[in-house]
């Protein structure tokens, strides 16, 4: 449940998002339509009807905050609203609220796509393929990016970062974005990365698996953690490597400071 000084911060933002409908057909207030719309979307509504449905299952807390004299949005009336409504104008909007509840985005920032569950339309077009950065220390999505294809994710991702404040941050990506054009961005937006290797980087991956051959020798820096899911213990063992004597060109990465290999056994 969002509590009160929350609600008054994203009502504060509905109120800020312009209306572009006719008047006569004005009969919900535009922050209506943006309040219900962020709360359903956040609880897993990925379409107008369940948006709606959204409002009327909870009408009666909507009602501590909004004037619903009118009763709730028809999935039609959301619809219309947002299909008015400029995409990057509402995400620049949404992502400078998320910074004035967040102040900043301290911690771990991971950056992941993934597809869409029923997106695809067979014969008419290819899954819908969303980037998305999640802040694991204020538990919120700062931002989004789509993109048609998963291996679009290269050319999506410095886009994504680019609008994000991200200084001080610890930015996590998987192989995918293991690119050394990704690793800049994140260096001029101030921030570090950790990048994961595989063999898409091949030479990298390669001069990375050679320096781990001969056992690490200095006990302070192998992290092991132990936990318990699905019925099983796992155990990380994680040795990190200064030394970067061992890579082929690691001026190549802006900032490169270390590498590290992390080992899974199941116990």
């Amino acid at each position: 449940m969002l509590n009160m000084k929350l609600k008054n911060k994203l009502f504060i933002f509905a109120q800020t998002i312009p209306d572009f409908r006719l008047n006569r057909k004005k009969l919900h207030p535009s922050e209506n339509i943006v309040f219900i719309t962020i709360l359903a979307v956040i609880c897993g509504a990925e379409t107008w009807e369940e948006i709606e449905d959204y409002g009327i299952v909870k009408r009666e807390f909507l009602e501590t905050i909004l004037d619903l004299e009118n009763g709730i949005p028809s999935h039609d009336t959301f619809n219309r609203f947002f299909s008015l409504l400029k995409p990057s104008f509402f995400e620049e909007h949404f992502v400078s609220w998320i910074k004035s509840i967040s102040n900043h985005y301290k911690g771990v920032v991971a950056i992941d796509g993934k597809t869409v569950r029923g997106s695809k339309q067979s014969g008419l077009k290819s899954a819908i393929h969303l980037v998305s950065a999640f802040s694991t220390e204020n538990e919120i999505f700062l931002g989004q990016i789509k993109t048609e294809e998963k291996s679009n994710e290269i050319t999506a991702i410095p886009e994504l970062l680019k609008v994000l404040d991200l200084e001080n941050a610890i930015v996590t990506i998987d192989a995918m974005g293991c690119q050394t054009d990704i690793a800049e961005v994140i260096i001029e937006q101030k921030a570090d990365y950790i990048l994961a290797v595989k063999e898409n980087q091949k030479e990298l991956y390669q001069d990375i698996e050679s320096a781990f051959l001969i056992p690490s020798k200095d006990k302070s820096k192998i992290y092991i953690t132990e936990e318990v899911g699905s019925g099983r213990v796992e155990k990380r063992t994680c040795t990190v490597m200064d030394d970067l004597s061992h890579l082929l060109n690691p001026t190549k990465w802006n900032s490169l400071q270390s590498i590290a290999k992390v080992l899974l056994d199941i116990l």
